[in-house]
């Protein structure tokens, strides 16, 4: 699969975040390890669970890309929605939990400031690399939302990671500023306690990311139809056909993201014969996968052919 694909480009952000967080988390307990911050021993955390998300993304596609089978007619593609969910999950429990375990443990017992040089160093090396990681999660996020505005894109997207890294990205950008203010300002003031109060605000920031990651793969896992466009164009390609009275209800499902079940109630004029029923049934499908590859399974259910010839 080419990198121009949507998957490819998916998989694309994916690797580079990974990379990315891997070289981090090393830098910053490393860091944490010489300084003794909280900010930046929760920042080798953070680091720690993107890293894991996105190696469960990456897993979640792979599952995904599986054929259907007996067991699994419709495919696997909503695997990638169960996986995006456990990442919100792990999000939430580990990122956000030990960030506030952490700050309220340094509030509640302070360590002195040290020289953080190294911490700052580590931070601006940091920053670097995640900027990369956030500049091509970025790009590829800009280039499949089109005209639509970025909550709006993010709202519709039915490829979790395209935005979940992105998610990630935009909250360790955070975090690595808050984290370098609570340093500063202990060294400042000489007083610990800021150190644990950057902390808990990392762990903030990831909660929030969290529950507006859980809440986008939730609707996703229970299921969301498609586009109104595509539906219209189902609803179209159905209803200008000279054998078709009324087009009834048109359903439809994403199975993942970029496979679609559409089910479809067609009024027939009765006198139409069902073999004729048959080959209008087969000539949609060809053009509507067509201009709509994403289609997968596509049931036309005939309404009214009491009076049809043989």
């Amino acid at each position: 699969m080419s990198a121009d694909s949507p998957h490819g480009e998916s998989k694309l952000v994916l690797f580079a975040a990974l990379a990315a967080n891997l070289g981090i988390a090393v830098a910053k307990f490393v860091a944490a390890g010489i300084t003794g911050s909280a900010a930046m021993l929760t920042e080798g955390f953070h680091s720690v669970v993107d890293s894991l998300n996105q190696i469960l993304l990456l897993y979640g596609q792979k599952r995904a890309a599986r054929p259907a089978d007996e067991m699994h007619p419709a495919g696997y593609g909503r695997e990638l929605y169960f996986w995006s969910f456990v990442v919100a999950i792990l999000i939430f429990a580990t990122g956000a939990g030990l960030s506030m375990y952490e700050g309220i443990t340094h509030l509640r017992d302070p360590e002195p400031p040290q020289d953080a040089t190294i911490a700052y160093i580590v931070l601006a090396v940091s920053i670097l690399l995640e900027g990369g990681s956030w500049l091509t999660a970025m790009r590829a996020f800009s280039k499949s939302k089109g005209d639509l505005g970025w909550w709006q894109a993010i709202r519709r997207s039915k490829d979790p990671p395209a935005f979940i890294v992105l998610f990630e990205d935009s909250a360790a950008m955070a975090g690595l500023v808050i984290a370098g203010i609570g340093i500063w300002l202990s060294h400042v003031t000489n007083d610990g306690r800021w150190d644990g109060i950057a902390s808990i605000a990392i762990g903030s920031v990831l909660g929030v990311v969290a529950i507006l990651l859980a809440r986008e793969s939730k609707e996703l896992l229970i299921g969301e139809r498609a586009e109104p466009a595509l539906i219209e164009a189902i609803r179209s390609a159905i209803a200008c056909r000279p054998e078709v009275t009324r087009v009834g209800d048109v359903v439809t499902l994403h199975l993942g993201p970029r496979s679609v079940f559409v089910g479809c109630d067609v009024d027939f004029v009765d006198a139409v014969p069902a073999g004729a029923v048959e080959r209008m049934i087969a000539e949609i499908e060809v053009e509507l996968r067509a201009s709509w590859p994403e289609i997968g399974s596509l049931y036309i259910k005939p309404k009214a052919m009491v009076n049809a010839t043989p």
